[in-house]
């Protein structure tokens, strides 16, 4: 007898991953029910593997109703929050699939830049996301300071300014698909 999925959370690596389901866990998620779909290590682009598997996902969360919610973490490198979505939409549109909805239960967080740039503004760095290369975590569960600091400022529902857009976003983005209703 399979478990009832609550989440799938669709992303590039491991740091997405440690980052993802430590900050729904601390909002409430029940973690243990997700199913984490990431791309293999040292195996392509994992930006690519969440833009060809997304189309997947999406259809499979509007005909099976295995999960509440479709959350998808990768990084906006040099294109920004922007051009990813161009590219998932554009995915969507050659795999027969309908881009998503704004009602739909799916959420697409894109720091611009990368993860890491996040992760120094929560840090309490002023951070601008032209740059790419703020430092790596030695272990990806080293993220949970970050977590704790943005799950503070979500619940206060402000970010320190200046945040960084991409941020802003991915928090109106949290707010509007996934605390609509509730899990």
């Amino acid at each position: 007898m399979s478990r009832r999925v609550q989440l799938v959370l669709l992303c590039e690596d491991r740091q997405h991953e440690a980052f993802a389901r430590r900050f729904l866990s601390s909002m409430g998620w029940e973690t243990r029910a997700m199913r984490v779909e990431k791309a293999p290590g040292g195996r392509g682009a994992g930006e690519q593997f969440v833009r060809e598997r997304f189309p997947l996902e999406l259809r499979v969360h509007r005909t099976r109703p295995v999960s509440q919610a479709l959350v998808v973490l990768m990084d906006g490198d040099r294109e920004g929050p922007q051009g990813r979505l161009q590219r998932l939409d554009l995915a969507c549109r050659e795999a027969g699939v309908r881009e998503r909805a704004a009602e739909e239960r799916v959420a697409v967080f894109i720091p611009t830049g990368n993860i890491e740039t996040w992760l120094a503004y929560l840090d309490g760095e002023r951070v601008e996301e032209e740059h790419l290369h703020y430092p790596r975590l030695v272990r990806e569960r080293d993220c949970q300071r970050h977590v704790d600091e943005l799950a503070r400022m979500c619940r206060a529902g402000k970010l320190r300014d200046p945040a960084p857009p991409s941020l802003e976003a991915a928090c109106a983005e949290y707010r509007s698909r996934l605390v609509a209703e509730s899990h």
